[in-house]
């Protein structure tokens, strides 16, 4: 029977002996194993702060995501006006909005291509050949009444106004004038292929008339009475010559007007015969929406249809998927006089059966080649026009 003196006694070598075996096997480890993992390596490293240079990237702008601070605008070469340079979506080129030609007036929602990625200049450039089949397809004219009836012209609507009036003298109005449009129809066919190409550039469906799609502002709420006061009613005369205006529209008889492209203005309006003082140039058309819920919409086009007291009865105008003639004619720079004397049209909002409409109104006689310009602000001046040529 062994001691308690002799138990401990070998209790001690046994550890000893397991203490050098540990020392030995760690020993070849070490012959065997050259190199230490990078785990081990990563635990012991000390981290190093790294200083940038003035000419270095990263530091606090990659910190706070601001990879492109240093993007110069591919028209200028500056970098100056950081928060007006656009990036384009597909080759992260930066360009100043007033760069642009056409120029940019507010920063674009969702994604947006410079001139070269978006492949539009070349096509805009170029009248797409239309058909004439295609073409009354594409305005909707009804081809079988287009030989058969014959409007009325303005001499025989003068003749017939003064028939009507009574025998008592008032005071000489101001009453809209019909169009009257181009007699050759090759040239007639010219300026609505115009118009389709650029309709059809912009991915826009064509229509003379406000139009109510679902998830939008219902025709119900197209009520003049909402009208805070800057709307007018369309008198008797005017609403024939309205009326009289839409028949012809139907028979492919148009306004004689050309949409021609600008590199400096986008698409524009010009004259192709002369136009008379107060003669009815075309009706602001599209989808119809609520203002609240078009007031980040990036969309350059937005006619107000019904300024209310009550800011959600408030109603415009969005030409971005149907619209017609109307949505090219280029708006005035408020802010400088050489700009407003080109001023040539007005926009007007009636009160035609209950409803509000907007018409394009010639203030004064326009020549032939004279490009078309009304105010885009009127009396809101809410609408930034001083980067306007």
């Amino acid at each position: 029977m062994l001691s308690a003196t002799t138990t401990i006694t070998t209790t001690k070598i046994t550890s000893l002996a397991d203490d050098d075996n540990d020392d030995l096997q760690q020993r070849r480890l070490r012959k065997t194993r050259k190199y230490k993992s990078m785990k081990e390596i990563m635990r012991k490293a000390r981290r190093v702060e790294i200083v940038y240079t003035d000419g270095g990237g990263g530091g606090d702008d990659d910190e706070n995501g601001d990879e492109f601070s240093h993007v110069l605008c591919e028209q200028c070469n500056l970098g100056d006006k950081a928060e007006e340079i656009l990036l384009c979506d597909k080759c992260d080129r930066g360009f100043h909005m007033l760069c642009l030609k056409p120029i940019v007036v507010r920063v674009p929602i969702g994604p947006w291509y410079c001139p070269s990625c978006s492949g539009h200049n070349s096509s805009r450039n170029n009248i797409i050949r239309f058909s004439q089949t295609k073409i009354l397809d594409f305005f909707r004219i009804q081809q079988s009444s287009q030989s058969m009836v014959k409007c009325a012209s303005p001499q025989d609507v003068r003749r017939r106004r003064k028939r009507a009036r009574p025998l008592v003298l008032h005071k000489k109005q101001r009453r809209l004038v019909q169009f009257t449009p181009t007699e050759d129809p090759a040239r007639r066919l010219l300026q609505m292929r115009t118009l389709a190409s650029a309709l059809t550039a912009l991915n826009m469906e064509f229509s003379n008339d406000l139009t109510y799609m679902p998830g939008m502002a219902p025709r119900s709420a197209n009520q003049a009475k909402f009208e805070n006061g800057g709307i007018q009613v369309l008198s008797r005369e005017d609403a024939e010559t309205l009326e009289s205006c839409r028949a012809m529209y139907e028979r492919g008889e148009y306004p004689p007007l050309m949409v021609v492209y600008d590199s400096f203005e986008g698409y524009t309006v010009e004259a192709d015969s002369l136009i008379k003082d107060l003669t009815f140039i075309a009706e602001y058309s599209g989808d119809v929406d609520y203002l609240k819920n078009r007031e980040h919409d990036d969309c350059d086009s937005l006619m107000t249809l019904i300024s209310a007291k009550n800011p959600s009865n408030s109603l415009v105008v969005c030409p971005d998927k149907r619209g017609n003639i109307a949505r090219f004619i280029n708006g005035v720079n408020n802010h400088s006089p050489e700009s407003r004397k080109k001023k040539n049209l007005k926009c007007v909002r009636y009160n035609v059966n209950g409803e509000c409409r907007v018409l394009l109104v010639a203030t004064r006689d326009i020549a032939k080649g004279d490009r078309l310009y009304y105010d885009y602000n009127g009396d809101e001046n809410e609408y930034p026009t001083h980067y306007f040529i």
